[in-house]
């Protein structure tokens, strides 16, 4: 995909456009520690008329790296991606999100639910789902909520700023685990990770998506009992070890229409299997 820099009013963010401009928009949102590269390897088996679009969210990949926390709820990051959005003059569009862009794509379905024709929601927590998310913790909890380490540890101020630089590719390469190691999830892929992980103030301003936690609960809490309008799709990769099967509990209460698919495969499950997600997406988008 062609890569661009945007200067907007809410700051200068990189996106990725598979150009092909009288395609339908399918705006594709990375999580941590990833960046927009985390779709190249699955958008070459999506059909020819979608026109992928997928930001670098603030702080990481090559878009700005804002030294300003509030900037990090997950409301405050789907204003960056409707921004970007309109920037391109684009208004209805198909929305999928992953990890902590799942968040974001979700926060940005709740604000402009006319303009989302179809959203895709892949290893996230669904942000109204209080009774399942309430389920899952306790579940956690009982193990000692150790899975929970890495964002216990970015919550602390000043560590990760003081720990992880010159460390980068240790630091990120743990997370790909054996499917980095074995090639599943490309050697470039994580590369390009571990270098945008070593811009200046990287640790600080991903960890910022860790410290807003606290914020983003506050405001899912009250989003109890809303529903996404739009049709859904939930791709759930069965290996992950933070997202863990109860999280899934009551999903059907939180949309008008919804469909959960398992995917044999851990967290980072569109570069694991791109070609079996790719597939999931041509369907659910063509029907």
């Amino acid at each position: 995909m062609e890569t661009r820099k945007l200067s907007l009013s809410r700051g200068v963010f990189n996106v990725r456009d598979r150009g092909n401009e009288n395609g339908t928009p399918f705006v594709m949102i990375h999580g941590w520690p990833e960046t927009s590269f985390c779709w190249e390897a699955l958008t070459p088996f999506l059909r020819e008329d979608i026109r992928v679009i997928a930001p670098d969210l603030r702080g990481l990949g090559d878009s700005e790296r804002t030294m300003n926390p509030d900037c990090y709820l997950k409301q405050e990051l789907a204003k960056d991606v409707i921004e970007i959005i309109d920037a391109l003059g684009i208004d209805s569009f198909y929305l999928a999100g992953h990890d902590w862009g799942g968040a974001v794509a979700q926060e940005t379905a709740m604000a402009v639910p006319e303009r989302v024709k179809k959203f895709v929601l892949m290893n996230m927590v669904v942000i109204n789902n209080a009774e399942g998310n309430a389920e899952a913790m306790k579940i956690m909890q009982s193990m000692g909520s150790i899975p929970f380490w890495y964002q216990y540890f970015q919550q602390q101020p000043g560590l990760a700023e003081a720990m992880i630089p010159g460390n980068e590719n240790v630091w990120v390469r743990y997370f790909f685990g054996k499917a980095g190691r074995d090639g599943r999830i490309s050697k470039e892929a994580i590369d390009e990770y571990v270098r945008c992980y070593s811009i200046e103030n990287t640790p600080a301003t991903a960890a910022y998506y860790y410290r807003a936690m606290n914020r983003d609960n506050k405001h899912w809490a009250e989003l109890a009992g809303t529903k996404f309008p739009m049709p859904s799709l939930y791709i759930y990769g069965n290996k992950d070890i933070v997202i863990i099967p109860q999280y899934l509990n009551h999903i059907e209460s939180c949309f008008d229409d919804v469909k959960v698919v398992e995917v044999d495969a851990g967290h980072f499950l569109q570069e694991e299997r791109p070609e079996t997600v790719a597939a999931l997406l041509n369907d659910f988008l063509r029907s």
